[in-house]
């Protein structure tokens, strides 16, 4: 991989504002704005400076977004995104970092490459259906009494690896239920097609499984747009861009993946983690349950991990706590967008020094060579964030040490800008117009997206209000919101 001291005629100053990334890479949004590269050592300062003090504080949480979404988020970036670079401290060339992913809204991550071509990943008496792991053999430990072997995993070899399109849904347990559930999705509108009581998109030409996945990913496509971005950005941003045309986000023919957006603008995700989480009936902090879902043992049930997987039944997730679907069941909120990270992303366990996941952000961004904050927000015409409203809070301490009042970090200053401009509750200017360029690109390019095929087009499938649908429509249809019930622990049952 080429290594850049400084600007070469791909990524430097001189390269003119038409010049495109090759699909399959990554590229940059901004070539004609400088590098920001300060010090390792004050990136890793502010990095550890970025902490969520009070995790359990409801004022920390944003009533605008349910915590599915966090994991949705993630679910999409897996699907967009494959950077299998290592940090290193020189600057790289992102045009020499292949994306192992497809640059579109196609859900590549679950199908692969299809029956014909990955054949392990669909069932063998009908290659139009996924294959649908079962729990473990074993009860667990939190609620011994459900039933075993339920079909509420991702299929695995030999009970550990899951068998999967992208092996990064299972790295915890929310973004493995997430695969799952579009798994089960996939499946029943396959069911669906066979039985007469769905309809194609477009035509019946086609095979019942390009039917299913072509119904898949509109609808898909339809929650990223309207029901994902509609909560994380800046409404106004998202109105420019879909009826104005993008501006700044520009390809030839096919797209890529900008590194403003991947490495800073949509890393918004890594603030909207939950230290802990009501998971299910059994793994709760409410009355009841044993002990709540920590981050930590939601990274523990993957096959990365070497616990214990296929899951527990006891571990199934119970949908309608991370998605407004039942107004009788809470459901928990995501962390607000602001600088802060919570405890357990100081120090994740299985890679390389740093372990905390902000340090790691922030050097990643000076190791591409991204822009600083203030001098994208002057590019797009919008007035950036005074010094003073940058050395607000602890983080804004250490922020002024380094001078990153007057420059800063693309990353930190996204979240700082969420913070200030929205009240932690949506992205500001700069990160919302990164966002709705790179999205709405994605799929005005792809030819087969319904924003491409169709732009008029309105969803078909049951939902909550006809016409739209959203990821509580979607686990709705799917009918497996809860799949262990509501009954109550037996008396005197705990975690061994």
């Amino acid at each position: 991989m080429p290594r850049l001291h400084g600007f070469s005629s791909r990524t430097g100053e001189n390269q003119p504002l038409g010049e495109f990334a090759q699909t399959g890479k990554f590229g940059r949004m901004f070539p004609r704005l400088r590098p920001f590269t300060p010090s390792v050592e004050s990136l890793t300062e502010l990095g550890n400076a970025m902490n969520d003090t009070d995790p359990k504080s409801t004022d920390g949480d944003n009533l605008n977004v349910p915590a599915g979404f966090t994991y949705l988020g993630q679910f999409i970036d897996h699907d967009i995104t494959f950077d299998t670079t290592a940090l290193q401290e020189v600057l790289v060339d992102p045009l020499a970092i292949r994306n192992f992913r497809t640059p579109r809204l196609d859900l590549d991550s679950v199908y692969g490459c299809g029956p014909k071509t990955q054949r392990y990943l669909y069932q063998l008496n009908d290659p139009d259906l996924f294959l649908i792991g079962k729990t473990n053999s074993q009860p667990g430990d939190g609620d011994n009494s459900i039933p075993t072997e339920l079909p509420n995993d991702l299929p695995r070899a030999s009970s550990t690896l899951a068998i999967i399109g992208d092996p990064r849904n299972d790295e915890n347990l929310i973004v493995a239920q997430t695969h799952l559930a579009f798994l089960k999705f996939h499946n029943k509108i396959v069911e669906g097609i066979k039985n007469g009581t769905i309809r194609s998109v477009n035509s019946t030409d086609k095979s019942v499984f390009e039917q299913a996945r072509e119904l898949v990913l509109w609808h898909y496509q339809w929650i990223v747009l309207n029901d994902f971005l509609t909560r994380i950005i800046d409404p106004e941003q998202l109105h420019r861009v879909l009826n104005n045309g993008r501006s700044f986000f520009r390809f030839r023919d096919e797209p890529f993946i900008p590194v403003e957006f991947s490495v800073a603008a949509y890393r918004l995700g890594h603030s909207m983690v939950r230290g802990e989480y009501d998971f299910n009936r059994v793994f709760t902090s409410r009355p009841g349950g044993v002990t709540p879902a920590t981050l930590q043992l939601l990274f523990a049930f993957t096959a990365e991990s070497g616990n214990s997987v296929p899951i527990p039944s006891d571990w199934i997730i119970d949908w309608r706590r991370f998605y407004e679907i039942d107004a009788n069941v809470p459901v928990q909120f995501s962390r607000k967008l602001d600088p802060f990270l919570v405890e357990p992303l100081k120090n994740i366990p299985n890679i390389p020094q740093p372990a905390s996941l902000a340090v790691r952000n922030l050097l990643r961004g000076r190791s591409l060579g991204l822009p600083s904050g203030q001098s994208i927000a002057r590019y797009l015409r919008f007035r950036p964030l005074t010094p003073a409203q940058i050395c607000t809070g602890p983080d804004g301490a250490i922020a002024e040490k380094h001078n990153f009042h007057i420059q800063s970090p693309l990353w930190y200053y996204i979240l700082k800008e969420a913070q200030i401009q929205q009240q932690g509750n949506r992205l500001g200017q700069v990160g919302s117009r990164i966002l709705a360029e790179v999205f709405v690109g994605l799929l005005e390019a792809d030819s087969s997206s319904f924003f491409a095929s169709n732009r008029d087009w309105k969803p078909i499938l049951p939902a909550q209000t006809s016409g739209t649908f959203t990821m509580a429509d979607l686990l709705n249809f799917v009918g497996d919101l809860n799949p262990i019930g509501d009954n109550l622990l037996p008396i005197g049952n705990s975690l061994r």
